[in-house]
């Protein structure tokens, strides 16, 4: 069956086959290719006098455009999105962290570095206590988080995006 010119189909070898390209944003010449520069444009890229750019889907997601229920509006040719995020505390839901504790004996040290208690006036508070608003260190009720960026990709396999050149011209319904 023929393609559709423009029709784009996930391919498994690492060539475009005859009468294909790439979806690699490249450049093409408008006089050599009018029949695909009539359907797709200058919306992926090119001068639209002269040339035109073929859909780059490298390292991208396709998705339709326009606006399903509830989403946001897509337009066609538009991109977006990111391979890594840094999040701020105002996109993290509230959350406690627990303190860890042990019923072990130890031996009690006055101010030690990163306790959960601190030294309130030269004397180490027993864990135990009775007083209200005791000060805990600084390092345990601080926000925590580095603030780098970490990935937001799904899980992925490489395949080739390939687009006709040439093929049946599609009728508009």
């Amino acid at each position: 069956m023929d393609p559709f010119i423009g029709e784009i189909r996930i391919f498994a070898g690492n060539f475009p086959p005859k009468d294909w390209a790439f979806c690699d944003g490249q450049i093409l010449q408008i006089s050599q290719n009018t029949a695909l520069y009539s359907v797709i444009g200058n919306r992926y890229g090119g001068d639209g006098g002269t040339t035109f750019a073929l859909p780059n889907l490298r390292g991208k997601t396709p998705m339709s455009y326009g606006q399903g229920p509830g989403l946001t509006n897509r337009q066609i040719g538009s991109t977006g999105g990111s391979s890594t995020v840094t999040l701020t505390n105002s996109q993290l839901p509230n959350h406690n962290h627990i303190p860890q504790c042990t019923t072990t004996t130890g031996t009690p040290v006055t101010n030690p570095e990163n306790a959960v208690f601190t030294n309130i006036r030269g004397r180490q508070p027993a864990a135990y206590t009775t007083t209200p608003n005791v000060n805990m260190a600084p390092q345990v009720v601080q926000p925590a988080g580095g603030g780098e960026p970490h990935e937001n990709m799904q899980p992925y396999l490489g395949l080739s995006f390939i687009i006709a050149l040439r093929g049946i011209y599609p009728s508009r319904s």
